[in-house]
């Protein structure tokens, strides 16, 4: 196959930034809609940001959330709906980027929206022991969309609390939990999912991310196969762009797989990012945490979530103070 060039596109999808926005810790998912929009959220505001390709602000709205830490758009009866995981607590300024007392407790939530900002559903807490003792912590969904000849089953991964994967009927009546036990061992971070059509069975791929790998299921929950231990570090958020996979991994870089989950080349890499003292920021001489100064053009700092749009370009939303989004130009 061709290895695929891209051009990157700096300062995409400015928007008009509030001192809550610009201090605000962004940790937000990104989607793409059936006509081609791009959906995001500003983390600081709670509020999602519905983007044109060229980068011009559409439509927002703040729902009632915490974070949209994931975001998957779904067509329904040709009707786009937006399904948001929202792990439940994030990061403020006024606690010195830390966690606010009693973030340990405070359960995470799955929503859908229209997009128009109207809440429609809401998943409930799957009823899986682990959750006597831990708060539950979503952070990514999958679903099994009925136009491509699914079920209609929604997959919600854990990352945050229990670190497991969770799978509803369409009804959103909770079915079945995987932990990875049956395969190459117990989820750590299961941050990131991706229901993946290119191959003749549809999969489930894990973005298990502290284990430094994917783990691929049937979506009978079964397991299939492990992958990426040689060459992932924190494999973190999936998209799917015709044969090819495109990985945001946390630390620094996007990498690109072919259909065989071979790696076919990684994407403005900073090896020096996750090594530097604060990252995702900075911290200042006088022992503040800043957003960070080496932010430069065609080099990540750390990339959260992603998305393609139908021309195979790539967006990225990054996890630091104040947000990075970009555009990455297909050639």
């Amino acid at each position: 196959m061709n290895t695929p060039n891209y051009d990157w596109v700096e300062t995409w999808g400015k928007h008009e930034q509030t001192q809550k926005s610009l201090s605000g810790w962004a940790h937000p998912g990104m989607a793409t809609t059936s006509d081609g929009r791009i959906v995001s959220c500003d983390s600081g505001s709670s509020e999602i940001l519905i983007y044109s390709q060229e980068g011009d602000l559409i439509h927002s709205w703040c729902g009632d959330f915490t974070d949209a830490h994931g975001i998957t758009v779904v067509n329904e009866n040709r009707i786009d709906y937006l399904w948001i995981a929202d792990n439940g607590s994030k990061r403020l300024p006024e606690f010195s980027y830390e966690y606010p007392p009693g973030a340990d407790n405070k359960s995470g939530i799955v929503l859908k929206y229209d997009l128009e900002g109207n809440l429609l559903l809401n998943l409930t807490v799957p009823k899986h022991d682990d959750y006597k003792q831990i708060r539950y912590a979503p952070t990514s969904i999958a679903v099994d969309e009925v136009r491509f000849g699914g079920s209609g089953d929604i997959w919600v991964a854990d990352g945050y609390g229990a670190s497991l994967v969770h799978k509803f009927n369409a009804r959103g009546e909770y079915i079945l939990s995987i932990d990875g036990s049956t395969g190459s061992g117990n989820f750590s971070c299961p941050h990131g999912i991706v229901i993946d059509r290119r191959k003749p069975s549809p999969e489930l791929y894990v973005a298990d991310r502290a284990n430094g790998r994917v783990q691929v299921f049937s979506l009978n929950g079964d397991y299939l196969r492990t992958f990426g231990e040689d060459f992932f570090t924190t494999p973190s958020e999936f998209a799917i762009s015709g044969d090819l996979m495109i990985v945001a991994e946390l630390e620094a870089r996007l990498a690109i797989l072919d259909v065989d989950d071979k790696l076919v080349r990684y994407l403005f890499p900073d090896d020096l990012a996750a090594s530097s003292e604060g990252w995702p920021n900075e911290i200042s001489e006088s022992g503040l945490i800043e957003r960070p100064s080496r932010l430069g053009p065609e080099r990540f700092n750390s990339p959260h979530g992603i998305t393609v749009d139908e021309s195979g370009n790539i967006y990225v939303a990054e996890w630091l103070i104040g947000g990075r989004l970009t555009k990455l130009v297909l050639n």
